[in-house]
Parts: structure tokens; C-alpha cells; sequence
């Protein structure tokens, strides 16, 4: 009796050992050893990570050969003895399928024809101005014109003929980089003042250093002039970088105007504090006046314009006719983004962050933290997305209700199926019509569209399926 319980005993406490120590435990998948092998040193997100060049190859054959071999040269160890070969080719195959995801936007040839069809909406290209270097904003004008930025600092008015007309009046810019004359609002009795906001690359001399910012210029237009010109923002400090501006206007049904401020390239200090401009949404009145309840107003130290902060490079800005202000900003390689504005809140840059650096490195490990607001999507790989409107007008049944934004990268029209808040399918349209800038609903409904180098403004009419 004695020996039969000593031996249970022995065999629960071999058993129970087993499960403590298990010498052959359940193999991980390929994508939990990116995580515990890879992330460290080429991000979180694998479908970041490949959207890079590859200078030892992306075949299967090859990731294998850099796995198990590694680059020990360049930082790369070898893995062989820490995975085994199917490990290793399971590991290659997760990235091969993973680089599909970047093939998607690689059009394999420019469009032959002005007519583009999509899942339900088939439109065609109407040139309404041709010959600009770079159209970049654009604003509807009474009777059937338009006003259109050029980021050289060329401002046009064009009439119901299609004739274009330069605008005098409007800001000195600094048009190097990123930077010139960018976006165009107009006041919202606009009929009735003529009023009209511009944003655009400022810029001073410093101890004989050209250094630029964010501003926003008000201006009478009468004709093709403008008048009582005033700077009502200046975004602060002066920054000698020359990209990250943001710039994007808008609107909301109260008279305040929104809008989008870059955080410049300095990635450490300007979106996480709220003593400086930039990396930033702000609020506004229409004569530069600061709101009484904007969310750091009564802060001390704090900008009181600012209405959101954490943003890195917001290149499209919508207050949607219920009222929600949509933004979208630019990630680094991968981690672009589509949020919806909190009063007060922070989206995170950089401390959280769905891309990796150009260089290929991590900028931070953590997608989520706690204070912190997640994006209603974002693209691996980044797309650049520039301008957005909702599509609410009947000219496009296919469309109604979606949301479209511009992609710079892959030049294409980017379609967002929404669902209340989420985006539930995404479509790839108008594919290589060119660096898509901007685009805009009409208030008549009609869809128009703006492209680069060389610039166009198109308008989109739906075709009769």
C-alpha cells in the first residue's frame, strides 16, 4: 500500500512538473515569433516593416538565407539556433504575404481613358483648369467659380468658362520643401463679407537664417483682388525645417474655424506639449479671437488655441454636417491615420505609433496607451493621404455616404465605406490619375479633385451605369 501511494505521489508531482516545464512546448506561430524575435528592431507591425527596400531580397529563398544566416556586418544576428527551419520558413512566408499588401498599390499602368469605374460608381474626368505647378486648396465661389491655391503662391480664379484669372493680394510664402502657399477657406457668410482665410509657410530672417511656421492670413476678395489682409495665426516657435506643416481649414456650423498645424519635424518636443503650436488641431474665432472653453484656455503654460494635440502632419480636416471633425494625418513609414477629433484629447504621436522610421527602426513599441486615442483606422503601408470629404450628394448613388481621401504616395482616390463610425471596406479609385492632392463636394454635389505636377483640377461626373 505504501509503495502504491509513493508511487502516485511521484507520478502527480512528475505530471504536475510537466505542465510547469514543459520540454516541447506548443510551437508558436510565425507571427508571435515576429513578435518575440523581430519587433525589437523592425517595429511592432510586420506589414510596417515591409513596406521598405530590400537590399538583400524579399523572395522566400532570401528571407531564409537572412534569417538563418543573418548580417552580423549590419546588426542582424543569425537565428538558425534559435529557430528551426519550418520555423524559419513559416517566418518568410508571413513577410512575403505581407509585402502583397504593399503590391496592392503598385497600378501597373497609367490610365488610358478619362472614365474610371468602381464597385457601383462609374465617373468621368472633366478638366476644369489645366497649366497649375502644383494645385493644392481649393474653395467654391458663387455663381459656379472657383479659387484655387498653388503652392507656388499663385492664387486663381476661375470663372464658369473655365477662364483662370490671378488673384493679387495674397501672402508672402516660403515655397521650399513642403511648405508655400497651401490651403483655402471661405468665412461662412462669405456671400456677405467676402471674406477669405489662407494658409501658408511663413517666414522671417533669423541672425540670416530663413526660418518658416504655420499661418493663416484673412483677406477681403473683390474681383481678383484681395484687400485687408491680416494675419490672425502664427504658429510658434519658427522652425528651420521645411516639411510638417499640416495647414488644412475648416469650418464648423458655430463660425469657428479648425485647423491643422504640423509638428515640423521635431517629433520629441513639439506634439506632446501643449507649450508650444505645434503637432497640433486649434480652434479659433473667425477674427483670431481664442474661444473662452477651449479645452487648455485656463492652463497654465498651455496654448490656448490648441483644441487637440499629439498630431504629427494632419494633411486633410472635415467637420462633417453633423458635426464631427474627422482628420487625418501622415504616419512615418506606415501608421498614417483617420481620427475623429476630441476636444482635448491626444492622438499619441510619438509615443504611440502604427509605422516605423524611414530608416527602417522603431520609433516606439506601443500602438495603445492608456490617455491616449486610438485612429479609426490607418494604413500599413502608408498611402500619404492628402484631402477628404464625405460624399453626401445624390450625383453619386454608388458613393453616397462614403468618405474619400487623396493619396499623394500611390496616387489614387482612396474609398472609406463607413458604417456609423467605422470603416467597414475601402476601395482603390481613380488609380494612378496622378498625385491626388486634394478633394472637395460642390455644393451643387459634384465631386472635384485636385493633382500635382502637373497641376489639374478635375471635376468627377458620374456616368450612367
Amino acid at each position: 500500500m505504501l509503495r502504491y501511494l509513493i508511487g502516485t505521489a511521484f507520478a502527480a508531482v512528475f505530471l504536475l512538473s510537466s505542465f510547469l516545464i514543459d520540454p516541447n512546448p506548443v510551437a508558436k506561430t510565425a507571427r508571435e515569433n515576429y513578435q518575440t524575435y523581430c519587433s525589437s528592431c523592425h517595429g511592432e507591425k510586420v506589414e510596417a516593416f515591409v513596406d521598405r527596400k530590400w537590399k538583400f531580397g524579399n523572395t522566400k529563398p532570401d528571407l531564409e538565407k537572412s534569417i538563418s544566416e543573418g548580417h552580423p556586418d549590419l546588426g542582424m544576428p543569425s537565428w538558425k539556433a534559435t529557430l528551426n527551419a519550418t520555423e524559419i520558413g513559416e517566418l518568410a512566408d508571413l513577410i512575403t504575404e505581407s509585402l502583397k499588401n504593399v503590391d496592392q498599390y503598385k497600378f501597373a499602368s497609367k490610365p488610358t481613358s478619362n472614365v474610371f469605374s468602381s464597385e457601383g460608381q462609374t465617373v468621368k474626368l472633366d478638366t476644369v483648369v489645366s497649366g497649375l505647378s502644383s494645385a493644392w486648396g481649393l474653395v467654391f465661389l458663387p455663381n459656379e467659380e472657383l479659387l484655387v491655391t498653388d503652392r507656388n503662391g499663385d492664387i486663381y480664379r476661375i470663372d464658369k468658362s473655365r477662364q483662370k484669372t490671378n488673384v493679387t493680394g495674397g501672402p508672402t510664402v516660403l515655397a521650399e520643401g513642403q511648405g508655400g502657399l497651401l490651403d483655402v477657406a471661405l468665412h461662412p457668410d462669405f456671400a456677405k463679407n467676402g471674406l477669405v482665410y489662407f494658409s501658408y509657410s511663413a517666414v522671417k530672417d533669423e541672425g540670416g537664417q530663413k526660418l518658416s511656421t504655420t499661418a493663416i492670413m484673412r483677406a477681403k476678395l473683390a474681383g481678383a483682388t484681395l484687400t485687408d489682409q491680416k494675419v490672425i495665426f502664427e504658429a510658434l516657435p519658427y522652425s528651420k525645417t521645411r516639411h510638417h506643416y499640416g495647414s488644412r481649414m475648416a469650418f464648423d456650423k458655430k463660425g469657428y474655424l479648425f485647423f491643422s498645424v504640423g509638428e515640423r519635424g521635431n517629433e520629441k518636443e513639439n506634439p506632446q506639449s501643449k507649450a508650444n503650436d505645434l503637432g497640433k488641431i486649434h480652434r479659433i474665432y473667425d477674427d483670431g479671437r481664442i474661444p473662452e472653453d477651449n479645452p487648455f484656455a485656463k492652463e497654465k503654460g498651455a496654448k490656448a488655441s490648441i483644441y487637440s494635440y499629439g498630431h504629427r502632419n494632419p494633411q486633410g480636416l472635415i467637420v462633417t454636417a453633423s458635426g464631427e471633425i474627422l482628420e487625418h494625418e501622415h504616419g512615418p513609414r506606415g501608421g498614417d491615420e483617420l481620427n475623429l477629433i476630441k476636444k482635448g484629447a491626444n492622438y499619441g504621436w510619438p509615443v504611440i505609433c502604427y509605422g516605423i522610421n524611414y530608416d527602417g527602426k522603431p520609433i516606439t513599441n506601443l500602438t495603445a496607451k492608456e490617455g491616449m486615442e486610438q485612429p479609426l483606422t490607418y494604413w500599413l503601408p502608408s498611402i500619404a493621404p492628402s484631402g477628404i470629404t464625405f460624399v453626401d450628394s445624390n450625383k453619386y448613388p454608388g458613393w453616397k455616404g462614403n468618405l474619400m481621401i487623396g493619396s499623394l504616395r500611390f496616387q489614387y482616390l482612396n474609398r472609406c465605406v463607413m458604417e456609423g463610425n467605422k470603416i467597414v471596406k475601402q476601395e482603390n479609385v481613380l488609380k494612378n490619375i496622378g498625385r491626388l492632392r486634394n478633394i472637395k463636394q460642390s455644393p451643387d454635389g459634384y465631386l472635384y479633385v485636385s493633382v500635382e505636377q502637373p497641376g489639374y483640377v478635375f471635376r468627377l461626373m458620374p456616368v450612367a451605369q
